[in-house]
Parts: structure tokens; C-alpha cells; sequence
């Protein structure tokens, strides 16, 4: 994947417009009922930045961003401002925000993950690159010392020891909090 390790300028993006997208079809049917068909597996991001820029620098920056990347040729990281976090928006990050997993003593990988809703139909999203220092594991709502695991920031894979996710007598919970990092 060409990817380019770099923030798109937060000051323009805090006030650009977007977030997820579907492509859902429905059709019509001659009796009157509907079929629908979700062409995605997974929801899409996409922002208008334009909202985002009030002066001839800011499309400057922008226009230099854009050139960087050559076009839609690299990715690069955007902050979404209203999902940004492993809680909503204004609450403040807590142990056991989402859980990652359920440690049985084999498996020692566990993707980064938000889950959306709960009693319907929740989706959950892998969360990929996130920000450095940003993540903290709990085992069954206690803290783990990020000495005691590993984070691929390129992929969202969290590693632990076996040994740390086998419970004594029965399961272990395995959840995390991520939180944005300022800059």
C-alpha cells in the first residue's frame, strides 16, 4: 500500500465536513417491497477539507499537502474529529472501552477494534495505524503495562504473551482504551 506516514494539517481538518459512507443499493420490486444490497463490506471515510480552509495559507497548505501525496496516489493520516477516540466524543478514555478479545492462553494477536452499537445489529470496524502512545490494554478491567505487550502501529495488531491472556479458572477479558495523543 503506498502510504505516507504524515497528518493531514489538524487546524484545517477540524473543520472539515464527511465521516463514514456506505454504498447500499435498494430496489424496488414490482409488488412493492424493497431488496437491499450493501455493495461494501465495511463503511468508507471520506471529508470535504474545503470547510476547513479560511485563508489564501491554508490553501496554500493544503494544495502543498495534495502535491505531496501526487493526487490520490499516497494515503496518509487524517483525524476525524468526531471519532477519534475508544468512547464517544466527550467522555474521557477508560480501561475497557472495547473489547479486544477473550484470552484463552493460545491466541496471543488481537486486532485494534471499535464496535458500534449494541443491542441491534453493532458493526465493528478494525482500527489500523494508530497513533503512537496512544493505546493502553487492560486485562479484565485491570491496566497492563505497555512493557508487557506489543503494538504494530502499521497494522493495529496488539501481541501478548500467551501466558499473560490464560485465565486461572476460566476467561480473560482483553479490552483497550485509545485516546488521541495532542500535537
Amino acid at each position: 500500500m503506498n502510504f505516507h506516514e504524515i497528518r493531514f494539517p489538524t487546524a484545517i481538518s477540524r473543520n472539515a465536513q464527511g465521516g463514514p459512507e456506505r454504498r447500499t443499493e435498494v430496489v424496488v420490486l414490482g409488488s412493492g417491497f424493497e431488496e437491499r444490497n450493501s455493495r461494501w463490506a465495511d463503511s468508507r471515510r471520506s471529508y470535504n477539507a474545503g470547510y476547513g480552509v479560511k485563508s489564501i495559507d491554508d490553501l496554500n497548505a493544503v494544495i502543498e499537502f495534495f502535491e505531496e501525496r501526487r493526487g490520490r496516489l499516497y494515503g496518509f493520516r487524517w483525524k476525524d474529529h468526531a471519532d477519534f477516540k475508544s468512547c464517544p466524543p466527550e467522555r474521557a478514555p477508560q480501561p475497557g472501552d472495547q473489547l479486544l478479545g477473550v484470552g484463552d492462553g493460545l491466541r496471543s494477536e488481537f486486532q485494534l477494534l471499535k464496535t458500534y452499537g449494541f443491542s441491534h445489529a453493532p458493526w465493528t470496524r478494525s482500527i489500523r495505524k494508530p497513533v503512537a502512545g496512544s493505546v493502553l490494554v487492560s486485562l479484565s478491567g485491570g491496566a497492563v503495562p505497555a512493557a508487557n505487550y506489543d503494538i504494530d502501529y502499521a497494522t493495529g495488531i496488539v501481541a501478548l504473551p500467551a501466558d499473560m491472556t490464560l485465565a486461572s479458572g476460566g476467561t480473560l477479558e482483553i479490552t483497550i482504551t485509545y485516546a488521541p495523543i495532542i500535537r
